[in-house]
């Protein structure tokens, strides 16, 4: 995700006219603008400053997180070298705030959401439903909801939960999803989904679990779909919350991330609590959701990279040099 993030970013400051370098002179030049896609490459111990103006996007990450220490560490580093830095985006409030109690000037932290650019992301229709369970072996009749990604520690097969994106609390809404909706299939995507697929597998849950090359051929995923889930316990995004209405899949979500404050519930989307799986199931079994769509689809355009574009001019206004 940040990598598509910091893809898309980069097209948004080549349209404001802002020259881009290669990231490989990060340590061969001085004097320039560097901007990470994450905190957790840039707030560090030991710290490394670079001869730079420094940003950074600060998605999530609360300290005390269990079994999450580089959340402490990017939270510590903040707090001893905020006067170090130039720029921060946050996604959502509660991050805003976290960074803010860092002690950092709060003219320096811009709240930007994680966008989407929605050419990516067509409406789905009923013939690219068919097409794309056709394709990945879902039933036509199938109710088929979408869980894409990475929820598993580390890049091998996932077995082991990065229980922060709540892979726990999807198994068990699934489970209880299927005695409503007997005809469920999950359709997964994205690495490290071992946890998911055995726990989906123990209880008698059909699921389909796909890997595409490209980012583009994630968007063809979400034409199978008839309902997106976020379980997540912590998130700065997620992005495919915006991929989702963008594509016109309606989206349940846990209030966290940027999530709570995109989703307006029973408008556009369904909110529930972190860890009530039972909430979960119930609004991914409401007949009602297909209503959200249209509304879902006026966020997701509200939030294209196009028309965030006077929220990054600010953003780079003083910190890089314009062309």
């Amino acid at each position: 995700m940040i990598d598509q993030e910091l893809l898309e970013l980069g097209q948004v400051a080549t349209r404001l006219g802002v020259r881009l370098a290669d990231s490989r002179l990060l340590t061969a030049s001085r004097g320039q603008a560097a901007f990470f896609g994450s905190q957790f490459s840039l707030l560090t111990d030991p710290w490394r400053p670079f001869p730079h103006a420094l940003g950074t996007a600060y998605f999530h990450g609360r300290p005390g997180t269990p079994g999450m220490p580089e959340f402490d560490v990017a939270y510590a580093t903040l707090r001893a070298h905020h006067g170090e830095l130039e720029r921060v985006q946050v996604t959502h409030a509660e991050m805003r705030d976290l960074v803010l109690s860092s002690g950092i000037d709060p003219a320096k932290v811009f709240s930007i959401p994680i966008g989407v650019d929605v050419r990516l992301f067509p409406e789905q229709t009923p013939d690219a439903r068919s097409t794309a369970r056709h394709e990945l072996g879902l039933p036509e009749q199938a109710y088929v909801v979408g869980s894409f990604q990475k929820d598993g520690i580390g890049w091998g097969d996932g077995d082991e939960p990065k229980l922060i994106k709540g892979p726990d609390v999807l198994v068990e809404a699934m489970r209880l999803l299927q005695a409503r909706r007997p005809e469920l299939h999950v359709l997964l995507s994205g690495p490290a989904r071992g946890y998911v697929c055995a726990g989906l597998e123990r209880h008698g849950v059909p699921y389909v679990h796909v890997r595409p090359e490209a980012y583009e051929g994630v968007a063809r995923l979400y034409a199978a779909l008839d309902a997106y889930v976020v379980p997540s316990r912590q998130e700065g995004g997620p992005k495919s919350v915006l991929e989702a209405m963008a594509s016109g899949i309606p989206v349940v979500s846990t209030r966290t991330g940027q999530a709570t404050e995109l989703i307006d519930d029973g408008v556009n989307g369904r909110l529930v609590e972190v860890e009530d799986v039972e909430a979960l199931a119930e609004a991914l079994a409401d007949e009602r959701l297909p209503a959200l769509v249209a509304a879902a689809r006026d966020t997701a355009l509200a939030n294209d990279k196009r028309a965030q574009e006077p929220l990054w001019r600010e953003f780079f206004d003083g910190f890089v040099t314009h062309a």
